[in-house]
């Protein structure tokens, strides 16, 4: 078995430090107890975390993208499942260039979506609603959900389907029970995935929000502009403990590689 040789470490260990470099910065200025982005800093203070409370429009921006990014990922899986079985499985004429069609968001920069989306919707009369916006997020984020989902239903057997036909399964039946359990792997990561982009979009959001459907990104961008103090970091670091707890708690009680790589349980 071939092992990494010292160059390869040392290439390894660089490259995660500068992937890790800048989140860890991010966490140690919000401890910061200067009124100002310090670091080094004399000393260590939750003042920026407390300072949140101060500030419900972050609170409630907050729970808008949560909400936001996992209804548009549901919504998006909605239409990615049926549209990856039928990409996978079936041969017809102009099946390429319905997946290109369906991929197609992932080649439009957002500035372009969000003017076209802010323009189409003033039109219909949703600029500027929830309802815009959890349409404009599916758009977006159903290439990723579809990339990932199609990837598991290529390379799924289809003799434990042929199986349970054989055995007297109904479509419904074979979907639940089979189909779904073999693909589920490509269909949680996809949804993951097109969590993190909507809960992370900014450049289209930004022409979509408006009072009251301010995600978090977009909340912070305004800030940004007229504020240079540590609470954004502080809000920052705060969503990585979330995610962080949240990864541990998920892989403490269910288990990270049965989540995404489809591994059963020895002990079930």
């Amino acid at each position: 078995m071939r092992t990494n040789g010292p160059l390869a470490l040392i290439f390894h260990t660089i490259f995660v430090v500068f992937m890790l470099a800048p989140i860890v910065v991010v966490c140690l200025v919000a401890f910061t107890p200067e009124g100002y982005l310090s670091l080094p800093t004399n000393g260590f203070s939750l003042r920026w975390f407390r300072a949140i409370a101060n500030y419900p429009e972050f609170v409630h921006a907050f729970w808008v993208s949560l909400g936001l990014g996992a209804l548009s990922s549901f919504v998006a899986l909605l239409f990615a499942v049926p549209s990856a079985l039928a990409i996978a499985r079936y041969s017809f004429r102009g099946r390429d260039a319905v997946a290109a069609l369906f991929l197609s968001p992932l080649m439009i920069p957002h500035v372009v979506l969000g003017i076209a989306f802010l323009r189409f919707f003033t039109t219909i009369g949703i600029g500027g609603s929830f309802a815009g916006l959890l349409i404009a997020h599916v758009v977006v984020v159903f290439p990723f959900a579809l990339r990932l989902t199609l990837a598991a239903a290529t390379g799924m057997d289809r003799s434990v389907e042929m199986a349970a036909v054989s055995l007297g399964a109904g479509g419904w039946t074979l979907f639940r029970r089979v189909t779904l359990p073999l693909i589920l792997p490509g269909v949680i990561s996809g949804w993951a995935l097109a969590f993190i982009q909507s809960f992370d979009d900014l450049t289209m959001t930004v022409f979509l929000a408006a009072p009251g459907t301010e995600t978090l990104p977009v909340r912070m961008f305004l800030y940004v502009q007229d504020n240079i103090d540590p609470l954004v970091t502080s809000i920052s670091a705060s969503v990585i403990a979330i995610t962080m707890t949240a990864l541990i708690l998920l892989d403490r009680f269910y288990g990270l590689d049965r989540v995404l790589a489809g591994k059963s349980d020895p002990e079930r």
